[in-house]
């Protein structure tokens, strides 16, 4: 049976189950999203808190989540979060705890039936249960699926460029026990600009937020959804699209494919799915005066 952390869209033929591991405040909303005055928030306070800002504290509010899409008979997990007991020094999610196999079962999905993993761009949040620890080390969470990652951020983030040039140590850590068990499994499929899963389904590139971030399309009948990942981590950005998030490694190309892709959104009425919002995970968005507005709510 579901629970409050398993909800359920249908679009067409296509089911999409939303399974939530943490909602709370996340981080403070001007270091969240740089270049959005404040003034934003404070206008729109009425809607914004207490499900993506928390006001007293001025701390953007979030969700760690993952979404399913039953689509064509397949099973497909996009962005998998953070995965149990982890080594990230430094971060949040360092020795994280939390109970995605037990909303997996709530939702009732084995990981045997899983037939494809979405990783829409490789950060830590998008990819821990890629994989799962055993006594001999990580292996693949999902045996029987294809792992579709994009090109450019497993160049980067991957030996062959130095784990990001060396940048950051978590980087080597998170490839090492989520990446590379998959690539020695034989189960990654790296791909470039597009990729299609089934007919409804559909891989686009979206670069900015890393190198190979990407979004997945969903058409269904009259249906349209498309999941943003990390172009859009509050609601903030919608009515301001020109504004990254401090996450983003290329906050200009962020920002110009936040534009295309809700650009297209708003043109071909597509229900906009980002990956970390709180309260209801999905809404619709309407191009107004060069910018975006936003429609109606989907709990989800």
């Amino acid at each position: 049976m579901d629970n409050e952390n398993v909800q359920r869209i249908t679009l067409g033929d296509v089911e999409i189950i939303r399974l939530v591991e943490w909602r709370g405040a996340f981080m403070p909303a001007g270091e969240l999203v740089p270049d959005a005055p404040p003034e934003v928030w404070q206008r729109n306070a009425d809607w914004l808190a207490p499900d993506h800002w928390e006001r007293e504290s001025d701390r953007a509010a979030m969700a760690l989540q993952t979404w399913v899409v039953r689509s064509a008979g397949r099973t497909v997990v996009i962005d998998p979060g953070v995965g149990n007991g982890r080594e990230r020094p430094g971060s949040p999610f360092h020795h994280w705890q939390g109970d995605f196999p037990g909303l997996l079962a709530a939702a009732g999905i084995e990981p045997e039936e899983v037939d494809t993993v979405v990783n829409t761009h490789l950060h830590v949040d998008h990819v821990g249960w890629n994989t799962k620890g055993l006594a001999g080390g990580w292996v693949p969470t999902f045996p029987n699926a294809r792992y579709l990652m994009p090109a450019a951020d497993d160049h980067y983030y991957g030996p062959d460029n130095g784990y990001a040039k060396g940048l950051r140590e978590s980087d080597r850590l998170i490839y090492q026990d989520s990446i590379a068990p998959i690539h020695r499994a034989g189960l990654a499929v790296l791909w470039d600009e597009a990729y299609r899963i089934d007919e409804h389904l559909t891989l686009e590139a979206a670069p900015g937020h890393t190198p190979g971030s990407s979004v997945l399309r969903v058409r269904s009948g009259g249906d349209r959804a498309v999941f943003v990942g990390d172009l859009v981590h509050s609601p903030v950005q919608l009515l301001a699209p020109s504004c990254s998030s401090c996450l983003c490694l290329d906050p200009a190309g962020a920002a110009t494919s936040r534009r295309r892709i809700l650009e297209r959104a708003a043109e071909l009425n597509e229900l906009v799915i980002p990956a970390h919002f709180g309260g209801a995970g999905a809404v619709e968005v309407r191009s107004a005066g060069g910018g975006f507005a936003l429609g109606a709510w989907r709990e989800a």
